[in-house]
């Protein structure tokens, strides 16, 4: 092979070398926008996650605190039933 032969078989592959290396660097680039965008969307996601535990809280407080009150009623409707059961059996 003399040295035209070879400098064309070069030149040749060049442009084919090139596409890839610019489809590459592309790639990477739009890779470093979807990392960057993940990042973002972990975020988001670990600011949910507080505002559910803290949800969770407050209804769990909710609950309690509707628990007690129909406890409480409960308790009064008891009482009641007993005094008007006492009163009739007086009678």
């Amino acid at each position: 092979m003399n040295e035209t032969q070879i400098i064309t078989i070069a030149l040749a592959s060049v442009p084919t070398m090139i596409t890839v290396l610019i489809g590459i660097l592309i790639n990477n680039s739009r890779m470093a926008d979807m990392n960057g965008r993940m990042g973002d969307m972990n975020g988001r996601l670990n600011d949910m996650n507080g505002r559910i535990g803290d949800l969770r809280t407050h209804m769990d407080a909710r609950f309690d605190d509707m628990r007690d009150t129909w406890r409480s009623g409960l308790r009064r409707v008891g009482e009641v039933l007993d005094t008007r059961l006492k009163h009739l059996e007086e009678r």
